[in-house]
């Protein structure tokens, strides 16, 4: 399964309702992910421009944005940034990849 790094903004609602109301949001965005057939590894929050940070698996990046469109619908989050990661040994492979081809940059037309 491929792991993804989202970072995420609640509104200003979503944080009301959170302090009268105190929830574990890992456990609903974990019954989420299983339901899509991912994994939550962890959920943090942190200062900055960010509120939090999921660490997470899906089967592909199909499954992955179908279960933060799930996630984001109810609308209480107001900024989202996903990354995709790669493994060391993922990485190695492109590098390798990368190392046996060329490829011309632009041209200053000089």
């Amino acid at each position: 399964m491929a792991l993804y790094l989202s970072q995420f903004a609640y509104t200003s609602e979503a944080w009301a309702a959170l302090a009268k109301n105190p929830q574990n949001r890992a456990e609903v965005i974990g019954r989420l992910l299983e339901r899509m057939g991912g994994r939550l590894h962890n959920l943090y929050y942190c200062f900055g421009e960010y509120d939090g940070v999921i660490l997470f698996e899906a089967p592909d990046d199909t499954t992955a944005v179908a279960t933060l469109i799930a996630a984001l619908s109810p609308g209480h989050v107001k900024a989202i940034k996903t990354t995709k990661l790669l493994t060391v040994e993922e990485t190695m492979e492109a590098m390798r990849k990368a190392g046996g081809v060329t490829y011309q940059g632009p041209s200053t037309g000089r």
